[in-house]
C-alpha cells in the first residue's frame, strides 16, 4: 500500500477499510489519520464517508492544541468545537472529525505513524457484551501475537469526543507504564477499535487480524472456554527472530 504520496496512501487505506465485504464501517463511521510532520497530522473531516474518501476529505491539523485540550479540565462543548477549528492549518479546510482528539493521542503519546478507527461488526459483537474483557485476556493463536502484539488496551465506554479521549489517555498511559511499548489495538467498549501502526499496510493488517481474532474468540466462547497461549508461549512468539522478520514484512507490504 505504501509507495505513493502521504495523502494518496491515506486515501487508499481509508477506502480499503470501507470496502463493504470487510464489514468494518458503514455510512460516515470511522476515520483515519497519518503523521505528516512535527506535531501535525492529516485526519478525516467530520461527516465524510470512508468509502468515497478523496483528498478533499482530509484536513491538516496541529496536534498540540488537541493534546492540550485533552489534558485540561474543560468540559465545554463549544471549546471543543472551537479548538478543532482553530487547530486546522488552513482556516478554509473542513472541520476535523471529533475523534481527531484520539488520533492526536495515538500519534503523539503512543508514537504511531498511522491510525485507523473502525467499528467492525465481529469485534463490536463482543465489545457490546459482558465478555468484552476477553478481547484482552490473552492471545489465542501465534499469528495474533505476530500481528497484534501481546498486550492491548480495553477502554470502558465514555461519551464520544473529549470524555472518550480522556479515558483513552488514562488507559494508554497506564499501558505504557506497565509494558513500555504502545499497544497495536485500543478496544473501545460499546464503540469500536483504534489501530496504531507504523504504516498504512500495517494498519490494514492489524485491523484484519483484530477481526479474525474476534471471530475466533466468539467461536471459542460459543463452544466452551477460550484456551489462551501461556505467557511463555506468547513471549516466545513475540521474540522469535523469524516471527520478528514476518512482522516487519507484514508492516511494509505493498501488494494490497
Amino acid at each position: 500500500m505504501e509507495g505513493g504520496s502521504v495523502m494518496s496512501d491515506l486515501v487508499t487505506l481509508t477506502r480499503t477499510l470501507a470496502e463493504p465485504d470487510r464489514d468494518l464501517v458503514v455510512l460516515a463511521e470511522g476515520n483515519t489519520s497519518m503523521r505528516t510532520g512535527d506535531c501535525e497530522m492529516l485526519v478525516k473531516a467530520s461527516g465524510s464517508q470512508m468509502g468515497t474518501a478523496t483528498e478533499a476529505d482530509f484536513v491538516a491539523v496541529r496536534t498540540q492544541p488537541l493534546l492540550d485540550l485533552v489534558a485540561s479540565d474543560s468540559t465545554d462543548d463549544a471549546l471543543v468545537n472551537r479548538t478543532l477549528l482553530d487547530a486546522r492549518l488552513d482556516a478554509d479546510a473542513p472541520k476535523p472529525s471529533m475523534e481527531a482528539l484520539l488520533h492526536a493521542l495515538c500519534l503523539e503519546e503512543a508514537g504511531a505513524e498511522v491510525v485507523a478507527h473502525t467499528h467492525p461488526t465481529a469485534v463490536n459483537g463482543i465489545l457490546c457484551s459482558d465478555r468484552a474483557q476477553e478481547l484482552v485476556a490473552g492471545a489465542l493463536f501465534p499469528d495474533q501475537v505476530v500481528v497484534m502484539g501481546r498486550h492491548n488496551v480495553l477502554v470502558p465506554y465514555a461519551d464520544p469526543g473529549l470524555a472518550l479521549a480522556r479515558a483513552v489517555r488514562t488507559e494508554l498511559l497506564r499501558h505504557l507504564a506497565v509494558h513500555d511499548r504502545p499497544p497495536k489495538v485500543i478496544y473501545l467498549v460499546n464503540h469500536g477499535i483504534f489501530v496504531l501502526a507504523a504504516s498504512t499496510a500495517e494498519a490494514l493488517a492489524v485491523t484484519e487480524m483484530t477481526v479474525k481474532a474476534a471471530r475466533i474468540l466468539a467461536g471459542a466462547l460459543a463452544v466452551g472456554k477460550p484456551v489462551h497461549l501461556t505467557d511463555a508461549e506468547a513471549e516466545r512468539i513475540d521474540t522469535r527472530p523469524d516471527e520478528l522478520h514476518r512482522r516487519r514484512r507484514l508492516a511494509s507490504r505493498e501488494d494490497r
